[in-house]
């Protein structure tokens, strides 16, 4: 090969080359551009649970008059944590059965077998 022939060749590895880092850059760009926070907001209302409710049934207890709103925002978002987490531990076993619904035996399991839930022991009785 001649020296311009290398030259041509290594000019047009070059092009492709930047070409090809152009279209990762892009296609990457893409990617976080794909997830958009419409997803985010719909999964966060989703998971909300209505303050007002959550209010009411604190204040169905007898010892209990009145309820601070930062108590009952706290009180609510720690509901909201523990059924996502419920949920997940129900999921597992649901997914090692190769199930795509959870059951009630799928959360029993969980209740059974993970050491933070076993406060829930016969409750679903």
């Amino acid at each position: 090969m001649e020296t311009s022939d290398l030259d041509d060749l290594s000019t047009e590895i070059q092009v492709d080359k930047n070409e090809l880092d152009g279209e990762n850059v892009r296609d990457s760009r893409e990617e976080i551009d794909d997830s958009p926070h419409g997803d985010e907001e719909q999964r966060e209302k989703l998971i909300r649970l209505p303050l007002g409710r959550i209010k009411t049934i604190i204040k169905m207890d007898p010892e209990v008059n009145l309820i601070n709103q930062e108590a009952a925002f706290l009180v609510t978002k720690s509901v909201e944590f523990f059924i996502e987490s419920l949920a997940k531990e129900a999921y597992k076993y649901t997914a090692q059965a190769k199930k795509k619904t959870v059951q009630k035996r799928d959360v029993e399991n969980a209740i059974d077998n993970v050491d933070a839930l076993v406060f829930l022991e016969g409750m679903l009785d």
